[in-house]
């Protein structure tokens, strides 16, 4: 019994790995202008300036090809919206 147990939580997690790495940003011109988007409705004044920085320098660093740095930058971004 407690082998179809494991089995099944194992199963259950390899399907889990993918489902996550789906729902990681892109850094792409669609994304960005979102994003931006997102941030210009935001209310609280400071998060929005922090969030703002941080989506500039994502766009510069897709400029550049450095779309590890852009993603990081608009993660930050997003925590800050929340």
């Amino acid at each position: 019994m407690s082998k179809i147990i494991l089995a099944a939580a194992m199963l259950a997690a390899a399907f889990a790995v993918p489902a996550t790495a789906d729902d990681m940003m892109k850094c792409d011109d669609a994304s960005i202008m979102k994003m931006e988007n997102d941030v210009e409705g935001m209310k609280d004044m400071a998060m929005k300036e922090m969030a703002m920085k941080e989506m500039t320098m994502a766009r510069d660093s897709m400029k550049m090809n450095k779309m590890d740095d852009c993603v990081m930058h608009m993660e930050k971004a997003h925590k800050s919206m929340m």
